[in-house]
């Protein structure tokens, strides 16, 4: 029988499966090889004589995030306060880079648009427009709501950002309030900390949702100098495209990105985050 693994407490698993949900321990050989399953993973499990379920093996995964510990995110909902907190651009940047070398589809959201005027959305849209797919909601009103619900079907999808932009807010609204046991959090409660104290996958109205206590950005020193543009799309669309191959877009004669820059076909604040990921590359010591 197989299932997903919904959440795991104290060494219990509970998978969810067709014939509903079951809780089950992981098998010693997990630990023996230094495996720990995690939500999201699509398990196989079966059941000892006494009817103890154990989840047995750990079917392939599409991806695995280390903080927190989750498996198979089809796509990262990044979320952003339009006001309290302000956006924090480069932090975006760096959630997009980590879902992006995870291979996961990228949302941006604006939350709490009922504090804001068109500046922000306009803000947005010049950063972003045309990089990734941007829905500018209100938890509080219902703003938007709809429509990033209907974005959100038939995918497994994570939000991130940080503490105070209204992420359980939103998981609230999208997936009802009894699906969360901590119920409505008000923005003020949920200001400067994080409201959720384990990892738990919702399921409803056509959505999957990671609930979490938080998703740690990608530390850009981990990674190679070619795989930094691959991470940015608007940068990726042009490979190939300048005069030296292995161009990193600095100061390089005949770059194409330096060009679209230019021409304000990459935003300046994207190419700067860039530029500060890349420079953060260069001074960690390889070995």
């Amino acid at each position: 029988m197989t299932g997903v693994i919904v959440k795991g407490i104290g060494g219990f698993y509970y998978v969810e499966t067709d014939d509903g949900l079951h809780e089950c321990r992981a098998r010693g050989i997990f630990r023996k090889n230094n495996i720990t399953p995690a939500v999201g993973d699509r398990v196989r499990i079966g059941f000892s004589p006494e009817g103890q379920a154990t989840v047995d093996e750990i079917l392939p995964r599409t991806n695995m995030f280390r903080r927190p510990p989750v498996a198979n995110v089809e796509t990262m909902v990044l979320v952003i306060a339009a006001r309290d907190p302000l956006p924090n651009c480069y932090l975006t940047d760096l959630f997009a880079v980590t879902a992006e070398l995870a291979g996961a589809a990228v949302i941006l959201c604006v939350n709490k648009m009922d504090l804001a005027g068109e500046d922000v959305r306009n803000d947005m849209i010049d950063m972003y427009g045309g990089v990734y797919p941007i829905h500018f909601v209100s938890g509080k009103t219902g703003e938007g709501i709809d429509r990033l619900e209907q974005a959100l079907q038939g995918t497994q999808a994570a939000l991130a950002g940080p503490s105070g932009v209204g992420k359980s807010t939103l998981l609230n609204v999208l997936m009802g309030e009894e699906k969360n046991p901590a119920g409505t959090i008000s923005e003020k409660t949920a200001r400067g900390r994080h409201t959720t104290r384990h990892t738990e996958l919702f399921t409803g109205n056509g959505m999957k949702l990671f609930d979490t206590p938080g998703f740690t950005s990608y530390d850009p020193g981990e990674m190679e100098e070619d795989e930094l543009s691959r991470c940015f799309p608007e940068i990726r669309s042009l490979e190939g495209s300048c005069r030296f191959q292995d161009c990193r877009h600095v100061s390089e004669p005949d770059c194409a990105v330096l060009s679209a820059v230019e021409e304000g076909r990459i935003a300046p604040s994207r190419y700067r985050s860039y530029k500060e990921m890349l420079k953060i590359i260069r001074s960690q010591e390889k070995y």
